[in-house]
C-alpha cells in the first residue's frame, strides 16, 4: 500500500490496508478533468458565500485546487501537516471500515469520478464528493476532533442482517447508475429491489441510527442559526445542485438534537429537511448522548442479544477485561446472562490484543463460559488473589468444583489460571464437565478436551467486530478490482479527445484558429458537447474575444432548445465564466 510519506497512513492496521487501491492518476481523462473544473468553479462561485469555512483556504489546507483532480500525494503532503491522511478505495466499502478509517484520521477517497450526465449529483462515492466535500473542512480543529470521535464510536456500533442487505442494495444501484452500459430495465430492477429492502428493515440497529446522525451532520449538516445557517456537510458541499436548493426557505431547517435519529434518509433524493447545529461542540454532546445508549457502553444481556441478532462477528467483554470475539448465540433464558456461547471460529483477547494460543484456530468450534459470581461469594472471581484462588481449590493439578450463583457448575482438574495485569481472566481445566440443573443442561463434556473458562461477574461491553482485527480472519471479501475510471464508450472517445485539445488550448497562448477548429467539431445535436462549449466560452471570455463568446453562446442556446434539462448547467457555466473574466479584468 502506498503511504505517501505520511506517518498517519504508515500506522494504519493491516486489516484496513486491504481496502486501499492505487489512485492511478493517469487514467483520469481530459473530460474527467473538465468535469472536475466545472463542479469546483461552480462550488466556489456559490459556496464562498454560504460555506461555513473560507472555501479556498480550506481547499489549500487539504492539498486541493479548482483546476485539477487532486493527486493523493499532494493531498497527503498537506493533510499530514494537520495530522490526517487520505487513501483511495474502489467505490463503496463496508460502513464499519469507513468508520474505522475515520477513527484513524484517514479520509477515504473513492477513486472514481462521476459521469457527465450525473455532474450535479451522484449517489455513488466519487472523488468530487469525498475530496472537495470532506477534505477542506478538516482544517477546522473542532470539526476534525468530532469526525475522528464519530469514527471511534461508529466502529463499535452493532449492525443487523438487514443493514447488510441495504448496504448491498444501495451499492448495487449506485454502481449501475455510474456504469455507462446500464439499461433502463436493470436500473428499474435495482431500484425496485432497494425499495423492497428499505420497506422491510424492521427496527433500526445501532449502526442504522448512528448512520442517520452521520448523514445529518457530516454529510448534510448546517451550522449557525436557523435563520442564517452555513453549510459544512460534505454531501452539500460537493453537490452543485443541492448546495443551492437546500438554502431555500422551502427546505425546513430544524435544530439539531438527538431526535435526528428518528429521521431516515434516502441517498438518491434531495433531502426533505436539514438540521442546524449552533457549533461543533454541540455535535459532540449529541453524539455522546446517543453513545450512552449503545451496547459498548451499556453491556448486559440486552446488549448481548443485539449481538446475537447481528449473526456477525462481535466482541463481548467480561468484567475481568477478557474479550471474546465471535458469532454469538442464545445460551440461556435467564433474565441476566448466566452463560455466554459462540459458534464457529472465536478468539480471546485482552486490551485489543489476542491472547497467545487463543485464536480462531484453537477455538475453531466456538467458545462457551459462565458469567456471574460464585455461590456464596460477593467478590468477582476476576479479583481473587492467589491465596483466595487456593482457598477455593483453584490450583494446578487439583480437582475442584466451582458452583455459580446461577446454578451452573464447573467440575474438573485445574491446569492453570491466567492473569492479565491484576485480573484473573481465564482458568483452564482438563477432564471437565460443565452443567446446570443436575445435568439436565450440559454445556461441556470431559471428552471434548480442554475447557477454558472465562472469568468475570458480568458482561460490561458488547461491540461490533473482533477485538484484535489484525489477527481475526476477515469475513469480508478482499477487493482486488481496480477503479473503473476509463470505461469510455467508443462514441464518447471523440469527446474525450476534444477536451484534451481544449486543455492544450488553455495551457498555451490563446490561438483563435485552434479555438475555431475545436468549435467547428462541436455539433449542437450532440448535446453532451455542452461542457466543451462552456469551456470554449470561458476561454474566449478570459481573452476578451467577444465575437467568439457569441458564437459559443448561440450553440449553447441551441442545445438548451434540444435538451431543456441542461438549461441550468449551461447558464451557470456562462455566469461563472463572465464573473471570473470581469473580476480578473
Amino acid at each position: 500500500m502506498e503511504t505517501y510519506n505520511n506517518v498517519v497512513l504508515e500506522q494504519l492496521p493491516k486489516h484496513l490496508k486491504r481496502f486501499v487501491v492505487a489512485q492511478q492518476y493517469e487514467r483520469y481523462t481530459a473530460l474527467d478533468q473538465a468535469l472536475w473544473r466545472y463542479v469546483m468553479r461552480q462550488n466556489y462561485s456559490f459556496l464562498k458565500d454560504v460555506a461555513y469555512y473560507p472555501y479556498i483556504p480550506g481547499l489549500k489546507k487539504a492539498g486541493l485546487s479548482i483546476a485539477r483532480i487532486p493527486d493523493l500525494q499532494q493531498m497527503n503532503d498537506s493533510l499530514k501537516l494537520i495530522g490526517w491522511g487520505a487513501v483511495t478505495v474502489d467505490g463503496f466499502i463496508p460502513p464499519s471500515a469507513f468508520m474505522e478509517f475515520q477513527a484513524h484520521r484517514v479520509l477515504v477517497i473513492a477513486a472514481d469520478i462521476r459521469q457527465l450526465e450525473h455532474i450535479e449529483y451522484t449517489p455513488a462515492p466519487d472523488i468530487i464528493h469525498e475530496s472537495s466535500g470532506h477534505a477542506p473542512i478538516i482544517g477546522e480543529p473542532d470539526y476534525a476532533v468530532y469526525l475522528q470521535y464519530f469514527g471511534e464510536i461508529g466502529t463499535k456500533a452493532l449492525s443487523s442482517r438487514k443493514d447488510f442487505e441495504l448496504y448491498e442494495a444501495i451499492r448495487h444501484l449506485s454502481i449501475l447508475k455510474e456504469h455507462a452500459g446500464t439499461t433502463e430495465a436493470e436500473l428499474a430492477e435495482a431500484e425496485s429491489h432497494l425499495k423492497t429492502v428499505q420497506d422491510n428493515m424492521g427496527e433500526p440497529s445501532e449502526m442504522a441510527l448512528l448512520s442517520r446522525l452521520h448523514w445529518w451532520t457530516v454529510e448534510y449538516g448546517l451550522i449557525g442559526s436557523l435563520e442564517d445557517p452555513k453549510i459544512y456537510g460534505a454531501g452539500l458541499l460537493s453537490s452543485i445542485g443541492e448546495s443551492a436548493s437546500c438554502m431555500q426557505k422551502s427546505v425546513p431547517k430544524l435544530p439539531y438534537d438527538l431526535d435526528a435519529v428518528n429521521y431516515a434518509y434516502d441517498i438518491t433524493k434531495p433531502q426533505p429537511q436539514l438540521f442546524v447545529t449552533p457549533d461543533f461542540e454541540h455535535l459532540m454532546k449529541v453524539l455522546n448522548q446517543f453513545a450512552d445508549t449503545m451496547a459498548f457502553r451499556v453491556g448486559g444481556k440486552q446488549s448481548l442479544e443485539k449481538a446475537i441478532d447481528c449473526q456477525a462477528v462481535c466482541t463481548a467483554v467480561y468484567s475481568s477485561g477478557l474479550q471474546v470475539s465471535g458469532v454469538f448465540k442464545t445460551a440461556n433464558s435467564d433474565q441476566a446472562i448466566s452463560y455466554l456461547q459462540t459458534v464457529g471460529p472465536t478468539a480471546l483477547a485482552f486490551s485489543g490484543k489476542q491472547l497467545a494460543e487463543h485464536g480462531t484456530n484453537y477455538h475453531r468450534e466456538g467458545f462457551g463460559s459462565p458469567v456471574g459470581l460464585l455461590e456464596n461469594s460477593p467478590k468477582d472471581l476476576a479479583d481473587f488473589s492467589d491465596e483466595e484462588l487456593i482457598d477455593y481449590g483453584i490450583r494446578p493439578g487439583k480437582r475442584c468444583s466451582l458452583r455459580f450463583s446461577s446454578g451452573i457448575v464447573v467440575e474438573g482438574v485445574v491446569m492453570k489460571a491466567l492473569r492479565q495485569e491484576t485480573k484473573v481472566v481465564l482458568i483452564s481445566f482438563e477432564d471437565c464437565e460443565v452443567y446446570r440443573n443436575d445435568r439436565m443442561e450440559i454445556y461441556f463434556k470431559p471428552e471434548w478436551g480442554t475447557y477454558d473458562m472465562a472469568v468475570g461477574a458480568e458482561i460490561v461491553s458488547v461491540f461490533a467486530g473482533a477485538a484484535d482485527k489484525d489477527t481475526y480472519p476477515s469475513v469480508d471479501e478482499k477487493t482486488e478490482e481496480t477503479p473503473n475510471l476509463s470505461h469510455i464508450p467508443i462514441e464518447d472517445s471523440k469527446l474525450v479527445a476534444i477536451h484534451a485539445c481544449i486543455g492544450k488550448l488553455r495551457s498555451e497562448s490563446f490561438d483563435r484558429k485552434s479555438w475555431k477548429d475545436i468549435f467547428d467539431q462541436l455539433y449542437t445535436e450532440i448535446t453532451d458537447n455542452w461542457l466543451a462549449l462552456v469551456e470554449l466560452y470561458e476561454i474566449a471570455w478570459a481573452h476578451h474575444v467577444y465575437e467568439l463568446t457569441q458564437e459559443a453562446e448561440s450553440k449553447l442556446s441551441a442545445i438548451i432548445a434540444i435538451r431543456p434539462s441542461l438549461k441550468k448547467l449551461i447558464e451557470d457555466g456562462i455566469r461563472v465564466a463572465k464573473e471570473e473574466a470581469l473580476n480578473n479584468h
